[in-house]
């Protein structure tokens, strides 16, 4: 979409579907699963209407006409015990349908929670079920049918949680799969930041992507579900013989070959034309979804009201802090460990706005991560601690920090397509963190997410609740993604490059909001860019990050006037906006050196025109909000290289 005028053009649709308007129409446009879906609609109304159609009772037996052929008084003839066949094929339908839908359910709710469970958290817990999940795939189906019947008898409802274990392994593999590449999604990183529960992430923002996948592997099941049902029952292991059921015919059938071979034709055909419109109908929804998925069902949560921090921790150095970062170490496990942030310090005041300022690599979204507790895998806070609102909150546990995240603190992120959950509308996700937070009833978090969407400027805001991200344009989307941000009313708020892919002058409308948002809610705001145009433009005090390090802080008017360190004076003079003392744009030496490769005095050395051998020999403390051996003597400008 595009704007124009504040008028919004339609983007096309992402992958993952669209409407169910839109799916419906792709699917009546094959001729060949409409016909799947009205035989099945057909076996279902058969199913439901079975005592109204069948002409006998199907346990009713006539001792006059057994194994009879098809006649006018048994249209399909009669078993061995004289009852009517059509009759029982009739009521055998509703027996189908219930044993594909109750053991695809049991699949389901074994399957995918454990799936879930295991491509969300990773590590041992992924390593661990992916050995079992192996383990039960090496078991033939059919045997865990017989082991389950053996020991709990035979039954409808035994019945059906042995296929739906047979299946279960199966959904359980295709949503680790999913979730696996899900998990490092920034939408599931702004529902953490948000404070929603792991439950909730789970269900209400990874499950709604499996809706395609899922719905297109339960209709192959259901088929598959028929089968084995018809397997089981046909060796005697299913229902008992009273219960009209295909594959008890089958097996009656198979008696009695010899002396009326037309009895295996009518439960033999309902099985393979069944089994088969479910395989159809499955490959017709899959291609005509192509991954849409539904609006998860929601439900009422509340959390208390809380202190942002853990009263019980050590007060930060700066009493007037709202956010302090103490001696932050972030390192890459592996064999060896390999610092990416270390030793960073950092302070945000109420009501202020701090830019982080650096290069792309010199680990300021890293630094965010670690303030809000959302290390990637393979990484760990290796040191250090981080105090919000006068409690530290590092080593708190997951539902501890849910507690701060949202309220406490909030992030942007830089990407609002990213950000915001495809299979959501606007309006479920705003919803969300105000019925976690406030215990909102849907009414009222919806009413309130429309005030949000108009205070960041989103035009018929009660409208475009309904929307789809896909349907808003770049600005617009990353209001939204603020609007979400400010949810829960943060103290805090991280914005993390969340104008770099925005053009100009909708960037310079973004920071106008969040400037105007800070007076408003009276919040702190730490603007992570590498853009110094928008440090000069919204921010009180600046920290320039290098390689992992912080060598530089101060209000943003000195800062930018008198730099004290190389690296802060390279990067103003190298600026394109600024203006160069020659016609040729200055340039930085060398490149910023890989993590694990820093030298162990400063890490600018290799680049820096005033090094000496005393900058490299050992780390460089920061002084004065310097890191600079030299900054005492050195008088540098912008045109600094």
């Amino acid at each position: 979409m595009s704007e124009t005028n504040g008028t919004t053009v339609k983007a096309s649709a992402p992958r993952g579907g669209g409407s169910l308007a839109l799916t419906l129409g792709r699917i009546r446009r094959q001729p060949v699963t409409v016909v799947a879906a009205a035989f099945l609609l057909l076996v279902a109304a058969v199913a439901l209407l079975a005592p109204l159609l069948a002409p006998y009772d199907p346990n009713e037996g006539d001792f006059d006409a057994v194994l009879t052929g098809p006649s006018a008084a048994h249209w399909l003839g009669t078993d061995e015990l004289g009852r009517d066949t059509l009759s029982r094929l009739l009521y055998g339908s509703r027996i189908a349908l219930l044993v594909a839908v109750g053991s695809v359910g049991v699949a389901m709710a074994i399957g995918v929670p454990l799936g879930l469970l295991l491509g969300y958290k990773g590590g041992w817990y992924d390593r661990l079920g992916s050995r079992a999940l192996d383990i039960s795939d090496a078991l033939p189906g059919l045997l865990v049918g017989f082991a389950v019947i053996a020991i709990l008898g035979r039954g409808l409802l035994n019945l059906m949680l042995a296929i739906g274990l047979i299946f279960c392994m199966s959904f359980a593999r295709m949503t680790r799969a999913v979730a696996l590449a899900e998990r490092e999604k920034v939408y599931l990183d702004a529902a953490r930041v948000a404070g929603l529960r792991t439950p909730e992430i789970l269900f209400r923002q990874v499950l709604p992507n499996l809706t395609g996948p899922l719905s297109v592997q339960a209709a192959v099941f259901m088929g598959s579900a028929i089968g084995v049902e018809s397997a089981l029952s046909f060796l005697g292991l299913g229902l008992d013989t009273e219960t009209p059921s295909w594959g008890g015919m089958l097996s009656v059938a198979a008696d009695e070959q010899a002396r009326q071979p037309f009895l295996a034709f009518p439960p033999g055909l309902a099985i393979i034309l069944t089994v088969l419109a479910f395989n159809l109908f499955s490959d017709g929804v899959g291609d005509a979804l192509g991954g849409a998925r539904r609006k998860p069902a929601r439900r009422r949560g509340r959390v208390p009201a809380h202190a942002i921090g853990s009263p019980t921790k050590a007060r930060p150095a700066d009493p007037s802090a709202l956010l302090e970062v103490r001696d932050m170490t972030v390192e890459l496990v592996s064999a060896k460990a390999v610092p990416l942030v270390q030793g960073v310090s950092l302070t945000v005041r109420p009501g202020e706005v701090v830019g982080l300022l650096g290069e792309s690599g010199s680990g300021k979204s890293m630094l965010a991560r670690a303030v809000l507790g959302l290390l990637p895998p393979g990484t760990r806070r290796a040191a250090g601690s981080v105090f919000l609102g006068g409690g530290e909150i590092t080593g708190l546990s997951e539902k501890e920090l849910r507690e701060v995240r949202g309220r406490g603190v909030a992030v942007v992120f830089q990407d609002p397509m990213t950000a915001l959950s495809p299979v959501h509308t606007i309006g479920a996700q705003l919803a969300e963190p105000l019925r976690a937070h406030f215990g909102m009833t849907r009414a009222q978090a919806r009413e309130r997410a429309a005030e949000l969407l108009a205070r960041v400027g989103v035009e018929n805001p009660r409208t475009r609740l309904d929307a789809y991200p896909h349907q808003f344009s770049g600005g617009m989307a990353q209001r939204v993604a603020i609007a979400l941000a400010l949810t829960a009313k943060p103290r805090l708020l991280i914005a993390d490059e969340a104008t770099s892919a925005l053009d100009v002058t909708t960037q310079s409308q973004v920071l106008d909001l969040l400037l105007d948002l800070r007076d408003e809610f009276g919040m702190a705001v730490l603007m992570i860019t590498h853009d110094l145009g928008v440090v000069a433009e919204t921010c009180d005090r600046a920290a320039v990050m290098y390689a992992g390090e912080i060598v530089e802080t101060g209000d943003v008017a000195t800062l930018f006037a008198r730099p004290r360190h190389p690296y802060t004076a390279a990067l103003l003079a190298a600026d394109p906006s600024g203006e160069a003392a020659s016609g040729r744009l200055p340039t930085i030496p060398g490149g910023v050196p890989l993590a694990g490769e820093w030298p162990s005095g400063c890490h600018f050395a290799n680049r820096c025109a005033f090094s000496k051998e005393g900058c490299v020999k050992s780390p460089i403390p920061i002084s004065d909000e310097v890191r600079c051996v030299r900054s005492h003597e050195l008088t540098l400008g912008v045109s600094a290289r």
